[in-house]
This record gives C-alpha cells, structure tokens and sequence, in this order.
C-alpha cells in the first residue's frame, strides 16, 4: 500500500511538471512555427529570450502568454505593451512567476491554485516588458538585477 502511494504521488508530481510552460514545451507545441524561423531566432527562443523584431508568435513562443497586456498611444501612434511579472513576498523572496497561476495543463481560468496563491503580503514585480509595433518587437524591457 505505501508503495502505490509513493507511485501515484510520484506520477502527479511529473504529471505536473508535465504541464508547466517552458520554451521547450511551446515549441513542441507548435513545431511549423519554429521551423520557418532563422537558425538564430530559434536558439534565442530556445533559451527564453526575444529579440527586436520578433512578431507576436515569436514572442509567445519564447516566453508563453503575458500576464498584463497594455495599448499605448502617443506621437508615433499606438503600441502593444505585453509584461511579464513575478510574485514575492514582502522581503522578496519569489513566490511564483506571472502566468502560471492562470493555467494548469494548458486550460485557461482559475482551475489550480498553488498554496502560495493567498499569501497575505504578496507583491507583483513587473520582471520583463516587450513592446510592439504593428505586430513586431520594437523595445524590450528587463531587469539587471
């Protein structure tokens, strides 16, 4: 008995690991996106990171969904603000990061709520800021903390 337990506790916890987002797993997501792209684009959204010019489904690819997305206007005309954010504690030690709150194996809505969800003094710290242009990257944001 105790070892079908340690076997089904084993099993959810990889099933959960299963299911967070990493570029790994979006790429797999979408295999002809990333096949059209130039051999450099697809190591920087190996590692997680965007570059100028970069469209939306590039983005996305690299980091997953945003959590806030803002439209600027100004001089120059409207923009798309997309931020990435962590969650931390009052002495800033991270709780989690942004999205993964919003989605559990791919489903949108609050369907799984980590125990660290109602923290009582918990913060949100914008760690990332991608800005478009008609649809292409025209400034990225990130902390050199």
């Amino acid at each position: 008995m105790k070892k079908l337990f340690s076997l089904l506790l084993l099993a959810g916890g990889l099933g959960l690991l299963a299911g967070c987002s990493s570029p790994a797993s979006r790429i797999n997501d979408n295999p002809e996106l990333f096949a059209r792209l130039t051999p450099d684009q697809q190591e920087l959204i190996k590692q997680g990171k965007v570059a100028v010019g970069f469209d939306m489904e590039m983005v996305k690819l690299a980091l997953g969904d945003p959590d806030h997305i803002r439209v600027r206007s100004d001089a120059h005309g409207q923009s798309e603000i997309w931020s990435y954010v962590t969650y931390e504690a009052d002495d800033g030690m991270l709780l989690y990061s942004g999205y993964y709150h919003r989605r559990f194996y791919g489903r949108p809505g609050p369907l799984f709520y980590p125990y660290y969800m109602g923290y009582p003094s918990r913060r949100e710290h914008e760690r990332f800021r991608v800005v478009f242009r008609d649809g292409r990257v025209i400034s990225i944001e990130s902390e050199t903390r």
